[in-house]
């Protein structure tokens, strides 16, 4: 389906708005059990739609042996999307502004896939349903744009959609939809805001005479910048060497759901295709950005052990996903990756397919479009 951003979608922070104000005096209460996350440190953070803006930490705190936690905010925050984090886990809160007390029940190693149980917290239920459906891929685009349409709260619309969908111009329409949705519910916000720069940045690569896809002919083909970056095993490649193929250059993460969940797509064209003279060039958008490193300090041993977890991470998503050819790289910065300002991605999945002279052929294909496209240049 892009950036499941998460995104996460995706899809994620923005820096947190007073104009939206806080909630009424009384505070708000969130506690549960996370099991197998003992000791570890669990993070409140405001998020948003805004990929290039930190997080806002709210608050944090210490998970005792057997995984209890407690966070007591003295403020009720306003109505927005929220996430608990713990180590690379976490679970998204659609809040109202009304809630007072919020539980949640879990294991640590199943939050990513949704599995866990909430509380507390109207909108939050219905928002794990779908995505737990999507997830196991028993949901299709029409089951999500029935719940995109006739969710109760407009920001869980929005937040499946773009979990869901990522920025695939394909399904600009649905993104339309529940844009429109949130301006009703919260015009002015910073959130519309941000989703309207989403759409904005979808349309520039939108031709809506052929579904989203932009093919370029030969007269209007411009050379694609070189990439030369290491693999998780520190091996360097570059896009270069892979001249006289053609070759599908796949921005992605393994905490970005749509990009997991188009993988098998991206697969199925690889073996289909692989002795023809395609292949696939992967870049990772994991790792640590500079914010992450400032929270992290001046500990040299600690920003090391930071960097092997995300090589591990991106690693394991290559592994679980099948992502057979060897040509993955990362330069482990998050947002803040080279290739992926030189090649204006501002949200991931995000696929450019190079013809075999080195140059930028097509972009905004997915699924059947991607066969479709490589039929021409083949």
């Amino acid at each position: 389906m892009k950036n499941l951003v998460v995104i996460l979608f995706a899809f994620v922070a923005f820096a947190f708005s007073c104009k939206e104000g806080m909630g009424g005096g009384s505070g708000l209460n969130i506690s549960g059990a996370i099991s197998n996350a003992g000791n570890m440190q669990v993070y409140f953070d405001k998020v948003g739609l805004n990929p290039e803006s930190p997080n806002l930490v709210i608050t944090k705190s210490d998970a005792d042996g057997s995984g209890k936690f407690s966070l007591n905010l003295p403020e009720r925050p306003a109505a927005g999307i929220y996430r608990l984090r713990v180590g690379e886990q976490q679970i998204f809160l659609v809040l109202d502004g009304s809630e007072k007390d919020i539980e949640v029940k879990g294991d640590l190693a199943n939050l990513n896939q949704f599995q866990y149980e909430v509380n507390g917290c109207e909108s939050c239920p219905g928002y794990r349903d779908m995505m737990q459906k999507l997830v196991a891929k028993q949901a299709q685009p029409a089951d999500v744009q029935a719940y995109i349409e006739n969710a109760p709260n407009a920001m869980a619309s929005v937040l499946v959609a773009l979990q869901a969908f990522g920025s695939n111009p394909a399904f600009v329409e649905i993104h339309k939809k529940a844009k429109a949705k949130l301006e009703a519910a919260y015009p002015g916000s910073d959130y519309v805001k941000d989703y309207d720069n989403f759409l904005t940045n979808m349309s520039k690569v939108q031709q809506p005479n052929n579904n989203g896809l932009t093919f370029y002919e030969e007269s209007q083909r411009q050379p694609a910048p070189d990439i030369k970056l290491p693999s998780p095993s520190g091996k360097e490649y570059a896009l270069s060497d892979l001249k006289g193929k053609v070759v599908l250059l796949d921005f992605w993460a393994s905490w970005c759901r749509p990009c997991r969940m188009e993988n098998p797509n991206v697969l199925k064209a690889y073996n289909t295709y692989k002795d023809q003279g395609f292949t696939v060039f992967s870049v990772s958008l994991d790792g640590i950005d500079s914010r992450m490193e400032q929270m992290i300090g001046n500990d040299p041993a600690k920003l090391k052990e930071a960097k092997e977890n995300e090589i591990k991470k991106w690693k394991g998503a290559i592994e679980q996903d099948g992502l057979i050819w060897p040509t993955h790289v990362s330069d482990l910065k998050k947002w803040e990756c080279a290739p992926a300002r030189a090649y204006g991605v501002s949200s991931i999945p995000r696929a450019f397919l190079i013809d075999k002279e080195g140059r930028i052929a097509a972009t905004g294909m997915r699924g059947e479009q991607l066969e479709e496209t490589l039929k021409k240049l083949l």
